[in-house]
């Protein structure tokens, strides 16, 4: 029998000592993505079909835990990533690139079929 596999691989970065509960993970990529697709923390939340006030909540939360701000917010002219938010956004982005080649690497090289 030739089983077909498929994995999913999830990336979460938080400082030292703290839990991931407000990590910065798969959510919150999404909701920078579409700020800066959008231009809008609301307009990104309503293309994942979340409310407002969550996103708003989980991107303060996970400011919070890393200490720098990722959303320059422009009130009703709406937002931007900061540079830094920019940045780690494009870590973030590449950690789950690399990780997923890992995987795959390894499913691989056992010789199951991906």
């Amino acid at each position: 029998m030739n089983q077909q596999y498929e994995f999913h691989v999830r990336v979460r970065v938080a400082p030292d000592g703290t839990n991931f509960k407000s990590a910065f993970g798969p959510g919150t990529a999404i909701l920078l993505r579409g700020v800066e697709k959008t231009g809008s923390l609301n307009q990104a939340a309503k293309l994942i079909g979340m409310a407002y006030s969550k996103a708003w909540k989980s991107i303060k939360n996970t400011e919070a835990q890393l200490g720098f701000f990722l959303i320059e917010r422009h009130g009703p002219r709406g937002s931007v990533l900061t540079v830094k938010g920019k940045q780690f956004l494009n870590m973030y982005d590449e950690m789950e690139r690399v990780a997923h080649k890992a995987v795959f690497e390894v499913l691989q090289a056992n010789d199951f079929n991906i």
